[in-house]
């Protein structure tokens, strides 16, 4: 879908600053705590885990739930919004308890019955086995599709109707896309694609190569 989680490649936001070799994995340690419960919240409000269920919360909050609470901030809004989304957790309960907590006196919601999706994986991880050959083969030229889509995928909108080069055949996986909407786990062939950057930005960009991992039906074949 085309919302705030697809930013990438867009302008405006100023250079990538790597991070330092020093970072640590959480600078305070209230992040550590909205990791885990951001983790357990998609595992309780799916019946086990769907990372791709997890993105589709993440890319359909507000822009103050997603950019103002910063990058854990952005996760526990996203675990709290799954848990919504299962009838878990009551629409406002969480502000209501943490109003409370704080001294308020203000209703909570009632506890709602829970609507779980019906969902269990195949197997572990995202990988997958598929009976077709690869659509595509290595030094392939290939465009990725013009395409909205409206709900979740991994073709990032920055790269829809440009053309590239498959430089590998990655192992077949889960479908994002189906897989996000407790729709069936549909496995792809996915492929790691090489794109220039005045392909993808237009001639004034500074030169190099951008590699993408795109699914099979994001692709199609070029003249």
């Amino acid at each position: 879908m085309e919302g705030i989680a697809d930013m990438g490649g867009t302008p405006g936001w100023g250079a990538v600053h790597p991070p330092r070799h020093d970072e640590p994995v959480f600078d305070e340690p209230w992040q550590g705590r909205a990791f885990a419960l951001a983790i357990l919240s998609g595992r309780v409000a799916c019946g086990g885990a769907n990372t791709d269920a997890f993105r589709h919360a993440l890319e359909r909050l507000d822009r103050a739930a997603y950019l103002d609470d910063g990058y854990f901030g952005r996760w526990l809004n996203g675990g709290e919004l799954m848990l919504t989304d299962s009838a878990i957790l009551a629409p406002g309960a969480i502000d209501a308890r943490a109003r409370n907590l704080r001294g308020e006196h203000v209703a909570e919601p009632p506890i709602p019955e829970p609507a779980v999706p019906d969902y269990t994986p195949t197997a572990e991880g995202s990988l997958r086995s598929v009976d077709t050959a690869p659509a595509f083969t290595v030094g392939r030229r290939v465009r990725a599709r013009s395409m909205s889509v409206p709900g979740h995928t991994r073709l990032p909108g920055y790269v829809r109707g440009h053309t590239g080069i498959v430089e590998a055949v990655r192992p077949a996986s889960v479908l994002p896309d189906t897989n996000a909407h407790f729709q069936g786990e549909n496995p792809q062939h996915v492929y790691s694609v090489r794109f220039a950057s005045r392909e993808l930005w237009g001639a004034d960009a500074e030169p190099f190569a951008l590699t993408v991992e795109l699914f099979e039906s994001y692709l199609e074949t070029t003249p």
